[in-house]
C-alpha cells in the first residue's frame, strides 16, 4: 500500500479522484478524510480466493432475505468525513440504500455501509485495518469484522463498544444487524 499525501497543494474532489479511478482501473483507489491518497496493489491470489469465500456468503445470504444490498471490494463509498473507502465486502439496508438517488448510487454513494468486512492480506499493517474500521463505526456502520487469516482472529467492531476479538472460530454472526447471517470461516479461511 502506497499512501500519498497531495496536500497542501492538490485537492483531491470527488470529481477528479473520480476521474483518476476510471483512468486507472486496475489500482484499487482509496481518498483519506485528510485528503490523502491510498493506492492498493492487486492482492494476492490467496487473498482474492478468501476474499471471494467472504463476499460470497454475504451475497448468497442478502439473495435469500432481501434485506439489502451486498456489495465486494470493488465498490466505494464516500463516508460522512469525505472520505472515500472501499472495504472488502460490505452490506447496506434496504431502508438505507433506497434514499439514494440514482446519480448518487452509480458513484461512490454518499453513505456509510452498515456493515463492512475487512480481509487481512499478509501485507497489511493490522494498526492501519483498526484505523480504517474504527472510522467505519465512527461514520455510521453498525458494524465490522476484521478478517486475519494468518492469526486466524476476528475482530468485531461496534458503536460505543470495545472492540471484540475472537480466536479461532469457526463461524461468526450478529443477528441484530446480519439476521440469520452465518459466516463460514472456513470458507474464507480455508483449512
Amino acid at each position: 500500500m502506497i499512501t500519498l499525501n497531495l496536500q497542501p497543494s492538490l485537492q483531491l474532489t470527488d470529481e477528479t479522484f473520480e476521474e483518476l479511478c476510471r483512468s486507472n482501473p486496475d489500482l484499487r483507489l482509496e481518498r483519506t478524510a485528510r485528503g490523502e491518497l491510498i493506492a492498493m496493489p492487486p492482492s494476492g491470489s490467496e487473498t482474492g480466493r478468501q476474499n471471494l469465500g467472504l463476499s460470497a456468503q454475504l451475497w448468497l445470504w442478502n439473495q435469500q432475505t432481501k434485506l439489502g444490498v451486498a456489495f465486494d471490494s470493488s465498490a466505494g463509498f464516500t463516508l460522512p468525513n469525505g472520505a472515500i473507502r472501499a472495504p472488502d465486502a460490505a452490506w447496506i439496508a434496504n431502508s438505507r440504500w433506497n434514499l439514494l438517488s440514482r446519480e448518487q448510487r452509480r458513484k461512490f454513494a454518499p453513505i456509510c455501509p452498515d456493515f463492512v468486512a475487512e480481509l487481512r492480506s499478509p501485507t497489511d499493517d493490522l494498526e492501519v485495518l483498526n484505523a480504517k474500521l474504527q472510522e467505519y463505526i465512527e461514520n455510521g456502520a453498525r458494524l465490522g469484522w476484521l478478517l486475519d487469516p494468518e492469526t486466524q482472529r476476528v475482530y468485531c467492531y461496534r458503536p460505543d463498544q470495545p472492540v471484540q476479538i475472537l480466536e479461532n472460530p469457526k463461524t461468526v454472526s450478529e443477528a441484530d444487524i446480519l439476521p440469520n447471517f452465518i459466516l463460514n470461516l472456513k470458507l474464507v479461511f480455508g483449512d
